[in-house]
């Protein structure tokens, strides 16, 4: 392992290790024993859920409690904008452009933060304790700026701290971040589990069950995330050193889940947003509603469902351009065997590509809610999802990638550097 792959690593290290302690870092002026305690009777429910993407830093009321969901919200708005506007993609595809892009994207991060700052900040204000103490020690009006601005500095540090992963260190930055939250979870609940079955509020043999499921979905997830449609392309111009009368075969790779983990983050994102606001509020008719949104009710998990394969369809169609390879083929004196080049070619690479990604939304909405499914009917008294276990592991097989193409890459840099 070379010196610069090291040195990524462990930038990636830094970058996350200041992540957790942010995480214990509470907004000033409140009690976090009554936030905690608070927390406890509502792990199952869309607070758990929160609290689980954040890495428990919701149950501390951390600076970084809003976590990075509203840059993901923000960056799901400007997708949808930059699909539905010919300017606006155009701006993106452009060097220039992009940097106003992400700059619109970070102005929209900071108004969807304040929203749900002060929307939790004025939720706070009618929590109280077991013994009727207050979240908030010092004035509302006064609480409300500071808790606006902690937790606007927060996410703002998050995004900073993810767009560093992902410039100067290994993987997706913003995924990692959300990996690292999920992962860091696991402990507790590791000794949750083992304190639930010593106490007998579960069996031994619904913890089986559980390691079983995850184990299971674990296998599924990396079989399909290695799984990929090889279509076969000759160049005719191209010819093997050894014998120049043959040609060459060579291959596109489709992948069957072309979009990756970003539909389940998108999903997460979109549904966590009404969850934030609609907590807040003290008026039956929305509490209502969020009941209704519950992440341990059915409506939520066929919500989770849609929006998990729209998006997979939606990013697939960004990140998969057939139009850019069949143009890319035909330049190179390339083709596909049975298929015309140029219009034919991208006809064949759309059919193909979605059929692929038919299968592939499919699959991550089933894995995004089925464990959640089983789990209700084994009787698993808190909220367990297929989403958290998709997320981890489609990261860490993404940065395993990547960290295997940085030592390809330092092999082939030394061999050019010997002449070979």
């Amino acid at each position: 392992m070379n010196q610069q792959l090291v040195n990524k690593i462990l930038i990636t290290i830094g970058f996350l290790f200041i992540y957790r302690l942010l995480a214990y870092v509470p907004v000033p002026g409140v009690d976090v024993n009554v936030i905690a305690s608070f927390f406890d009777s509502h792990a199952g429910d869309a607070l758990g859920l929160m609290n689980m993407f954040s890495g428990n830093a919701v149950e501390r009321l951390s600076i970084i409690s809003l976590g990075i969901m509203p840059y993901i919200t923000a960056s799901i708005i400007m997708e949808l904008l930059a699909a539905t506007f010919p300017n606006l993609g155009q701006m993106k595809k452009e060097r220039d452009g992009m940097v106003k892009y992400m700059q619109i994207i970070r102005y929209a991060t900071i108004a969807i933060t304040l929203v749900q700052a002060i929307g939790v900040s004025i939720g706070l204000q009618s929590l109280t304790g077991k013994d009727g103490s207050s979240a908030i020690l010092v004035d509302h009006n006064t609480f409300l700026l500071i808790a606006a601005v902690s937790m606007l500095a927060g996410t703002m540090l998050l995004m900073w701290i993810g767009e560093q992963i992902t410039q100067s260190g290994i993987g997706n930055g913003i995924s990692l971040i959300i990996f690292a939250g999920i992962v860091s979870a696991i402990p507790s609940a590791i000794g949750q589990t083992i304190t639930m079955v010593n106490t007998g509020a579960m069996s031994f043999i619904t913890v089986i069950a559980i390691l079983v499921l995850i184990l299971a979905t674990v296998g599924v997830i990396i079989y399909v995330e290695l799984g990929e449609r090889r279509i076969p392309v000759t160049y005719a111009k191209k010819t093997m050193m050894q014998n120049q009368n043959k040609r060459v075969m060579n291959y596109i790779p489709i992948k069957v889940n072309l979009s990756g983990v970003i539909p389940v983050i998108f999903a997460s994102a979109i549904l966590m947003f009404p969850m934030t606001v609609l907590s807040s509020s003290t008026n039956p008719y929305i509490q209502t509603v969020a009941d209704f949104l519950n992440p341990n009710g059915y409506f939520f998990n066929v919500l989770t469902f849609l929006f998990v394969v729209f998006f997979a369809y939606f990013y697939a169609s960004i990140v998969f351009n057939a139009k850019d390879i069949s143009d890319n083929l035909k330049r190179q004196g390339g083709f596909i065997p049975g298929v015309r080049p140029g219009v034919h070619t991208a006809e064949f690479l759309n059919e193909t590509a979605s059929r692929l990604t038919f299968t592939g939304a499919i699959y991550l909405g089933l894995v995004a809610t089925l464990p959640w499914v089983i789990m209700k009917g084994i009787g698993v008294p808190f909220f367990f999802g297929g989403t958290a276990v998709l997320i981890v592991v489609q990261v860490a097989l993404d940065t395993m990638r990547k960290i295997e193409a940085q030592i390809y890459m330092s092999k082939y840099e030394t061999l050019s550097a010997v002449g070979l």
